[in-house]
């Protein structure tokens, strides 16, 4: 096919040539892939098309300039929206909505929804939320939410216990245990929610990093800015999934068009609300365990934060390279030099401060 439309061997294929091989062969594409190729015949001012570009497309990749160069005849792609499908199967349905749920754009819709598979399933957010939330609670301390006021909390291996702080793994184990059934209960329902749909949309890698950099960032938040008290949940890595997802859909207002939008922000800010006011309140109610104060409300705040930085770039282009935009470098460094002055902080800090920290566990 290469040397027939490209005998000089250039890489590229006319426009006339494209044309005459998508009107010889267009009813054995799939119609949405055929509206791409004619919007990038009709975007091109240069006469020619690049060869690998097409191949790119078959085998379904693309390329970010590929990518630039369907974004301009986007006006081609409007003829049908996905929305207005129909004989869709139940997982089809599922897969639509999901798409709407996250993506502005519908070149971007359409091509999610012609290459999900399925494969690999959501897997980060659904083993994230068995494992952390109930196998070690449920299994090792044959109790399935660890109460502020239990025997064993403060004695648990997991939790960030500013004494403890050299014990690095508390900066992320301390998302296994929880202050409650309410606790746990909101954060499972929004994990689930919000996180399972933008894994099925932007994959684990993605994912995951916006949750562990939310994890992170909430412990060290913490230790730097409530440094007397322990931290226990997984709300750094919700709220960052959260505001992530509820930022994008403020900057992208016009082009999402999932039903109910406003409605499903409200219930999503009311719920985040909630969940940081019993948190502020606990923090101040007195211990049940004086002199150690009852766990941070910080962990939200940093959760914001990264969901708001790192997470709106990570989520705001599907599938476009991370490594071609300025601001993810820009907020990654800040990202950076932030957990870097934390642990300097958390080194030289206390003893500075001559702070008196409750008694170790």
């Amino acid at each position: 096919l290469l040397s027939q439309f490209d005998p000089d061997n250039t890489g590229y294929i006319s426009t006339e040539k494209f044309r005459s091989l998508l009107q010889r062969h267009g009813s054995e594409l799939d119609p949405h892939k055929l509206e791409v190729l004619l919007a990038l015949a009709d975007s091109n001012s240069e006469g020619r098309i690049c060869y690998q570009d097409f191949v790119n497309l078959m085998s379904n990749k693309r390329s970010n300039s590929f990518r630039q160069a369907i974004l301009q005849g986007n006006r081609r792609l409007c003829s049908k929206a996905l929305l207005e499908e129909t004989g869709l199967s139940l997982s089809q349905r599922l897969i639509r909505h999901v798409a709407y749920e996250t993506l502005p754009r519908e070149i971007d819709r359409k091509w999610y929804y012609d290459s999900y598979t399925c494969c690999p399933p959501p897997w980060f957010m659904i083993t994230i939320t068995i494992v952390a939330f109930f196998l070690y609670n449920g299994v090792a301390l044959d109790r399935f939410v660890l109460q502020v006021t239990h025997p064993l909390y403060l004695k648990n291996a997991l939790l960030y216990h500013p004494q403890l702080r050299a014990q690095a793994w508390r900066y992320l184990t301390y998302i296994f245990m929880h202050a409650g059934i309410e606790h746990l209960g909101l954060n499972v329902v929004l994990q689930l929610l919000v996180g399972v749909p933008l894994e099925m949309v932007h994959g684990a890698a993605r994912i995951s990093f916006v949750y562990v950099a939310g994890v992170v960032a909430g412990s060290l938040a913490v230790s730097v800015a409530d440094m007397t008290a322990p931290v226990v949940g997984s709300s750094g890595g919700v709220y960052a999934l959260v505001s992530a997802h509820l930022a994008n859909i403020v900057m992208n207002w016009s082009g999402m068009k999932c039903q109910f939008k406003l409605l499903r922000m409200a219930v999503a800010l009311i719920c985040m609300s909630f969940e940081f006011g019993r948190a502020v309140w606990l923090r101040f109610h007195p211990s049940a365990y004086p002199p150690c104060p009852h766990p941070s409300f910080m962990a939200h705040l940093g959760g914001v934060v990264v969901g708001i930085t790192l997470g709106v770039i990570i989520l705001r282009n599907y599938e476009q390279r991370l490594q071609d935009q300025t601001l993810w470098w820009i907020f990654l460094s800040i990202y950076v030099i932030f957990v870097l002055f934390a642990i300097f902080w958390n080194i030289f800090a206390y003893s500075l401060l001559d702070l008196k920290l409750p008694p170790p566990p």
